[in-house]
């Protein structure tokens, strides 16, 4: 009975993680919505650096709840479960991005408009970066998954977390692709899938650190007071090398969002678990916080068919221009896609939930839209 109890507590989802896991992809969701600045000028770069590289943050949960629920690690069922809450909603919510990209081709950016139907659907699910520019997490995060049993194993043998230096390296040094729709243009075909494959391979490659990090930090997990106890170096860490980043980008081209966002991996979860027991203490809050978390990855699935909408109706492009001269009209403009795109993903994931429910109260929702 005891061990049953101990079994249950090291299994129950933390609530810091949690509500870190709501905070992620509302950051993910910022990083997109809120990007403004003509590119390479310094305001775009500074923004840049403040606002995206939040899929760090992701891989380092996904590495922190699959250590941490690992007890129960079995390859075919883990995978089992993989398929039903994260392949299957991915296709379906694929759905209405695929129409897009055969509809709407060039103001949806389809890097393979001209080809037929039949052809362009498997190119689109393997690399997800064309029919919902988010969801190219999904191919990426499913090369972890296959990779799960070779985590556990070398976690058990205790050289996992001693890579860490080397993956940590690797990822300064390899630093994420470029795979956007112009870098695509004049490329036959096969070439454009080549550059969406390699940027997913390279980012396994740069992410593989985070992920492990977040498997090491849920072993050890008395290591995040002491990030607490730390905040403050850590703060001039993350704004010292932020300021590294912008300069590099700026005079060398060279931009590694990830960096500064390991810092504020650590910070955030340092001040969460701190103030675990305060914010659990207000309900509301918490449950606000808790509401965001459980519908985060169906968040991360629907945001991007919004904000293409969002700036269909207002004609706005995706990388917002300095209105009017004025940092603070176009602050004020970005706020209110951001706000917008958020809160309508979050009702249209919720009233279809609940249209789900009322057919069928036993049905998996998370089948469909990963809630």
């Amino acid at each position: 009975m005891e061990n049953n109890t101990q079994q249950i507590k090291k299994t129950k989802i933390l609530n810091y993680i949690n509500v870190f896991r709501g905070l992620a992809i509302l950051l993910i969701i910022m990083g997109h919505t809120m990007q403004f600045g003509e590119a390479k000028s310094l305001a775009h770069i500074v923004n840049c650096e403040i606002i995206c590289g939040g899929t760090a943050l992701f891989i380092f949960i996904s590495g922190f709840l699959f250590q941490h629920l690992s007890a129960k690690y079995e390859f075919k069922n883990y995978m089992s479960k993989k398929w039903t809450n994260v392949i299957m909603p991915y296709l379906i919510v694929s759905i209405p991005g695929i129409i897009l990209c055969l509809l709407c081709p060039v103001s949806y950016k389809n890097s393979f408009a001209g080809l037929g139907a039949l052809i362009q659907i498997p190119l689109h699910i393997t690399i997800g970066r064309v029919h919902n520019v988010p969801t190219w997490f999904i191919p990426m995060i499913i090369i972890f998954f296959l990779f799960s049993w070779l985590f556990l194993k070398l976690e058990k043998k205790g050289i996992l977390y001693k890579l860490l230096p080397v993956l940590f390296l690797i990822t300064i040094l390899v630093p994420r692709g470029v795979a956007e729709y112009e870098s695509t243009i004049g490329l036959d075909y096969l070439t454009k899938y080549w550059v969406y494959v390699r940027y997913i391979l390279l980012n396994f490659v740069h992410f593989l650190a985070l992920y492990v990090f977040g498997m090491y930090c849920s072993a050890n997990k008395n290591i995040i007071d002491k990030f607490y106890d730390k905040r403050f170096l850590l703060w001039i860490l993350m704004i010292g090398l932020s300021v590294l980043d912008i300069y590099a980008q700026y005079k060398y081209q060279y931009s590694n969002f990830t960096i500064s966002k390991i810092f504020l991996t650590m910070l955030v979860l340092a001040y969460l678990k701190h103030y675990d027991d305060f914010i659990l203490s207000h309900k509301k809050t918490n449950a606000t916080l808790d509401f965001i978390a459980k519908y985060s990855f169906g968040l991360f699935f629907v945001h991007w068919y919004w904000f293409y909408a969002y700036n269909q109706i207002f004609n706005l492009p995706t990388v917002a221009p300095i209105i009017n001269n004025s940092y603070l009209t176009t602050f004020m403009v970005i706020c209110a896609r951001f706000i917008s795109v958020a809160i309508i993903s979050l009702l249209s994931l919720f009233v279809a939930k609940n249209i789900l429910l009322k057919f069928n109260k036993d049905i998996n929702t998370r089948k469909f839209f990963g809630i």
